[in-house]
């Protein structure tokens, strides 16, 4: 059992109970934990923690009280439920029209319009416009499932097969991208979900221990390639420094112009990736160095004057 149906069923458990049930009962009742006392009370432990942090209020109560170190667990109805928002008409119209213009992929869920009051009728017709859907890749499933179990996985992207231990997910400029530890090539690299080749094979549950440093990946995308890096010097104008420097991080080599301009120099195996940043700046960065990347560049531009395709 992964740890995702046991953190299911422990929920479960413990909103169905009209009675703070001891650890011990809930050791013998959910599966997926280890017969070994110690080894049981860290995992609950861990889940317990684990659901505090998702916001769901598991609630430690005291059952015998002639001894306060006897507790049981449950989680209270009224507080894990979502309660009647009594929305009106005009509020329930205008939630339904957020949702027909931005879509995270499948149909829209009927079930929750009415949790909130009631569908109107174009969802419960199933005919709701679309305005725009954020793609959801198919390997996303299996890879969010992969970063809460802490399962090694294995795909082919780009004709490679790759096996890494997954670290984050992202969101941006319309693209996923798995922040992961490359075990073959021993370093952390970042991978375009829209390039998978075919589908995501997860290991086992636990099969590598969580970082430190997770949180503070960044998705530097001049880096995604699997050419030899070449480091490229790029000037920023003065007034888009502070957006540089967040997109870029403060560990990459620079340094400042007298004119307040900063110059970053930047570890490049994507040239697209590198052009397609240089172009989000727009007349406020240029390449400076080398001058064959700046020439593929200034060619790239040119092309686009003419009507190519970015």
């Amino acid at each position: 059992m992964s740890k995702l149906e046991r953190l299911l069923n422990l929920t479960a458990l413990l909103l169905e109970t009209r009675r703070p049930i001891p650890v011990e009962e809930i050791g013998r009742t959910i599966e997926g934990y280890a017969a070994d006392p110690v080894a049981f009370r860290r995992a609950f432990e861990r889940d317990k923690d684990d659901l505090r942090e998702l916001g769901i209020p598991v609630e430690v109560t005291p059952i015998d009280p002639g001894d306060p170190s006897t507790v049981g667990y449950r989680i209270p109805n009224d507080r894990y439920y979502l309660p009647d928002l009594a929305l009106d008409p005009g509020e329930l119209a205008a939630l339904t029209l957020a949702v027909s213009l931005v879509r995270t992929g499948g149909a829209v869920d009927v079930d929750t319009f009415r949790k909130l009051g009631g569908a109107p009728a174009a969802v419960e017709g199933g005919d709701l416009p679309v305005e725009a859907e954020l793609p959801a890749p198919e390997a996303l499933t299996a890879l969010f499932g992969a970063l809460n179990d802490r399962c090694v996985v294995e795909f082919s992207y780009r004709g490679e097969v790759r096996r890494v231990e997954p670290r984050r997910l992202d969101y941006k400029g319309g693209r996923w991208y798995l922040s992961a530890d490359d075990l073959d090539r021993q370093a952390a690299r970042t991978f375009r979900l829209d390039r998978f080749d075919g589908p995501v094979t997860a290991g086992p549950p636990g099969g590598f221990e969580p970082t430190d440093d997770e949180a503070g990946l960044r998705l530097e995308p001049w880096r995604f390639g699997d050419a030899a890096a070449v480091d490229v010097e790029v000037r920023i104008d003065p007034a888009h420094v502070a957006v540089a420097e967040r997109l870029v991080g403060t560990a990459t080599a620079q340094r400042r112009e007298a004119d307040g301009s900063l110059v970053v120099t930047l570890a490049v195996t994507d040239e697209g990736a590198l052009a397609d940043f240089v172009l989000g700046l727009l007349d406020h960065a240029e390449i400076l160095s080398p001058i064959d990347v700046r020439d593929r560049f200034v060619a790239r531009l040119e092309a686009l004057a003419h009507g190519a395709p970015a």
